[in-house]
């Protein structure tokens, strides 16, 4: 097997701040120890309990869709994820933590082995999940520096998304207006009124905002506003 030099891996690094960079880096190490698929996925409190949010994968959408959120949540809190310097050990075949539905949804797409590695980078803790079409067809031995160069890849991808989303700049004065006026509890309605808008044209202010913190509701994106110092 072969992973990049140093050199390579800075390059690497700068090509992994988006989305599809680190994409292509990560097939790349499924290339490099014989996985099919992989997925990264961060557990969300923001979005409620068993909540997720994907941030790559190669996975297909059927299989993402028949395993369901509540399938990976229950396989990243199964107690089989090895985190760095950890011996890592594939999954059991008999998948015991998963319903017989989301078994055979993993077994109909082409998951036979599967790696659970833990991430933690920044503070934050993500899990990749590697898979393989065939039992032993991933090499174990080099799961380790795929770690270590998964957890290269994701702090770059996370730290240029994040710096996107906490620019004070990154929304326009009435989106800002907006949102902090929701935030204090005030109705759609009552931010027309205050700003001599229509109620649609402040839930379109507000929208944007959403959209351009990459946040899932209005909650999440006055969290992120507050934490950034935006309102």
């Amino acid at each position: 097997m072969h992973f990049a030099s140093t050199r390579d891996r800075q390059d690497d690094g700068a090509l992994a701040d988006t989305r599809s960079g680190l994409s292509g880096l990560m097939r790349r190490v499924c290339a490099d120890i014989g996985a099919d698929r992989y997925l990264l996925v961060e557990p969300s409190v923001e979005r409620g309990p068993k909540a997720l949010r994907i941030i790559a994968s190669n996975w297909i959408y059927d299989a993402l869709e028949e395993l369901g959120g509540e399938g990976i949540f229950n396989i990243i809190e199964s107690g089989h994820a090895a985190g760095a310097g950890e011996a890592p050990q594939p999954l059991p075949a008999a998948l015991p933590f998963l319903s017989p539905r989301e078994r055979l949804a993993l077994r109909e797409h082409g998951h036979a082995e599967l790696y659970l590695q833990r991430l933690c980078v920044g503070g934050r803790t993500v899990f990749v999940l590697f898979s393989a079409a065939a039992a032993r067809g991933i090499d174990a031995a080099v799961l380790a520096r795929a770690h270590m160069m998964c957890c290269y890849a994701l702090g770059g991808y996370l730290a240029a998304a994040d710096s996107g989303r906490t620019l004070p700049g990154a929304l326009s004065e009435r989106e800002r207006e907006c949102l902090k006026w929701v935030s204090e509890g005030k109705t759609t309605d009552e931010v027309a009124l205050i700003l001599g808008v229509s109620s649609n044209t402040v839930n379109s202010y507000v929208a944007h905002a959403i959209q351009k913190f990459g946040a899932s509701n209005r909650a999440m994106a006055i969290a992120t506003a507050i934490r950034s110092g935006i309102i």
